[in-house]
């Protein structure tokens, strides 16, 4: 169970795991509005020629829609888990955070070089790039909060 502070409320990491639950849906939205499958499936392809070890993901609008939905509703149902600090979504919380702060990097970094692969250049900014501020800042978030919401280590007595 989570220490709790003076007072009285949980120390949880459920308002930060909510916020980039909310962060992950903006920026399924922004992918979808702006083409992201377009690029994404013309990285992948060109990736996959160059490299034989590299997988081919490439995918269909409706399939990679409902992944990234059943993927965004399981992160929501997790939810009350965070606001109760359940010990076991730690890890996850910890994997949830690093994939949104390397997504919203992976679209920043695309924008500012205008391209993911060289034969996949943009106009102007890259498919998600608009939401990817949320996804570093609140992954970032999530980070603190699971940090600051973990038990104190038990040190043993020296009497």
């Amino acid at each position: 169970m989570a220490e709790q502070p003076i007072s009285g409320k949980p120390r949880g990491f459920g308002p930060a795991w909510l916020l980039l639950c909310v962060g992950f849906a903006l920026h399924v939205w922004d992918e979808a509005a702006h083409n992201f499958l377009e690029s994404y499936n013309a990285t992948v392809l060109t990736l996959a020629a160059h490299f034989w070890w590299f997988p081919r993901l490439d995918m269909q609008y409706r399939e990679w829609l409902i992944r990234l939905l059943v993927a965004i509703t399981v992160c929501f149902a997790l939810t009350p888990f965070a606001f109760r600090n359940a010990r076991w979504l730690r890890p996850l919380g910890y994997l949830f955070a690093v994939i949104h702060f390397f997504n919203g990097m992976g679209h920043t970094l695309a924008t500012i070089l205008g391209r993911t692969v060289p034969s996949v250049r943009f106009e102007g900014v890259a498919p998600g790039f608009y939401s990817s501020p949320l996804l570093l800042v609140f992954s970032l978030y999530l980070f603190w909060s699971l940090r600051r919401s973990a038990s104190p280590v038990q040190r043993p007595s020296n009497g």
